[in-house]
């Protein structure tokens, strides 16, 4: 495994039990992020193998985030985090490269499997 994760959320508590379940599944968090900006900035500066990304955040939402990502890098694995009832931003990040999404309030079974999936584990 030993895949480099980026986390991205306005949230640091949402961040924190991310980082939790990735490090659990022995994944190193390279970098975190609270915003859209601050998100490309660190995946050009880290380029993470998994980068999870919240949708809506000051700045830069995450769907103009990873639009600027994929135009970074093409192949860019990126996990969309959204909260129940944002099912129209979903099929947003969707059209935009998102490998998949995760639902919140996280179920670490659920992030665990889409975890392994984008990661080809």
């Amino acid at each position: 495994m030993g895949h480099k994760v980026l986390l991205v959320d306005d949230s640091l508590f949402m961040r924190n039990m991310l980082r939790g379940i990735f490090e659990g599944e022995g994944y190193e968090i390279v970098a975190e992020a609270a915003d859209g900006v601050e998100a490309v900035r660190k995946y050009r500066d880290f380029r993470p193998d998994i980068t999870t990304m919240d949708i809506v955040m000051p700045a830069k939402n995450g769907i103009e985030a990873l639009r600027e990502i994929r135009a970074i890098d093409g192949n860019a694995r990126v996990i969309m985090c959204s909260a129940v009832g944002q099912e129209s931003l979903i099929t947003a990040a969707q059209q935009a490269g998102a490998c998949d999404f995760i639902l919140k309030p996280f179920n670490t079974e659920r992030v665990r499997e889409v975890i392994r999936r984008v990661a080809g584990d």
